[in-house]
């Protein structure tokens, strides 16, 4: 019976301590204070693609719910934070999606997340790649980096405008690699071509930031107007990639309550034409987006994963202490 043993090796664990130390050595000079916010909320995640884990609290609650979901990410705590006048800050700690296990997914995963004032996402993407770099040299390895348009590559690598190809040219591009259309949308077929056509072939010695996406994937985005006639509005948000794997995922974020919370109502109506859970919206942020948000941008990236890019194994069993099926 070896159940019981590590997943990971004792370097890798070394090499997560020797990580954090170093994020936090990053973000120490730069006056970007580390907080912890709560792993349990009265509210929980509409993002339609994310389940969230929920659980019952059985003590006194003086009539609040007893239904609390565990946090996906610190975004809407920071955010309160910020709004509360708090300033630059970030979290290192662990986040929780249900459903998500496997070779590059584990139930409970580690998050760095971080807000910057006065930073849109473009500036963002840089200091992220930054973090990457950092990274890395704790491996002696460096990368080169390239910061790319999400029309700019989908052009480039598959030939097909994102923005104006029509679905079928969507479906089409995706050539040998076989899909159950049953309820895709549009925006199911794109990120379907950025799984399955784009991501396997990026080199692992470089690192590809890819920004300005089509409005409809805006999430907490602010949207941007076209700025020449014909051109398509975009979300103002990036992904970074070191090689096959996504690690970072940032935005110039949104600052509009009445916005915010027709996009979290939209959510919910997906969720429910779904069958999917319908998680309480999180007023409290809504209520402190109406006090208001600094401008700033803010980026999530998933340490496990760029742990992993660090030490070239596509499995994240090899860089957690114990792994789900292990825990």
């Amino acid at each position: 019976m070896t159940g019981w043993k590590p997943s990971a090796s004792f370097d890798a664990l070394r090499l997560r301590a020797r990580l954090n130390a170093a994020v936090r050595d990053f973000f120490s000079r730069r006056d970007v204070i580390e907080v912890e916010t709560p792993m349990m909320s009265v509210a929980g995640n509409t993002e339609p693609n994310i389940a969230s884990f929920s659980l019952e609290f059985s003590g006194r609650t003086d009539g609040a719910p007893r239904t609390r979901w565990l946090r996906t990410s610190p975004e809407h705590p920071l955010k309160r934070l910020l709004c509360a006048g708090f300033g630059d800050c970030y979290e290192l700690g662990r986040v929780f999606r249900d459903g998500e296990a496997g070779g590059r997914h584990n139930p409970e995963f580690t998050m760095l997340e971080w807000y910057r004032l006065g930073m849109d996402h473009v500036q963002l993407a840089a200091e992220t790649v930054e973090v990457v770099r950092m990274a890395l040299a704790l491996v002696g390895r460096d990368a080169s980096d390239e910061s790319v348009t999400y029309r700019e590559l989908y052009r480039r690598e598959l030939g097909i405008d994102p923005m104006t190809a029509p679905d079928e040219t969507l479906r089409n591009a995706l050539g040998d690699v076989t899909i159950d259309p049953e309820g895709l949308v549009r925006d199911d077929w794109l990120d379907l071509l950025m799984t399955h056509r784009i991501q396997p072939g990026l080199s692992p010695d470089r690192i590809l930031v890819v920004r300005d996406y089509p409005a409809s994937q805006c999430a907490l985005a602010r949207i941007r107007p076209p700025t020449n006639a014909g051109d398509p509005p975009v979300a103002e948000r990036f992904e970074l990639y070191l090689g096959p794997l996504e690690l970072a995922n940032g935005y110039h974020e949104l600052a509009d309550a009445d916005e915010q919370r027709g996009r979290f109502e939209r959510d919910l109506m997906v969720r429910r034409n779904r069958g999917a859970q319908a998680p309480a919206v999180d007023a409290r942020l809504l209520d402190a987006l109406a006090h208001g948000l600094p401008a700033c941008a803010g980026v999530a990236l998933g340490v496990d994963r760029l742990l992993m890019a660090m030490l070239r194994t596509p499995a994240i069993a090899d860089v957690l202490a114990f792994d789900f099926t292990r825990a």
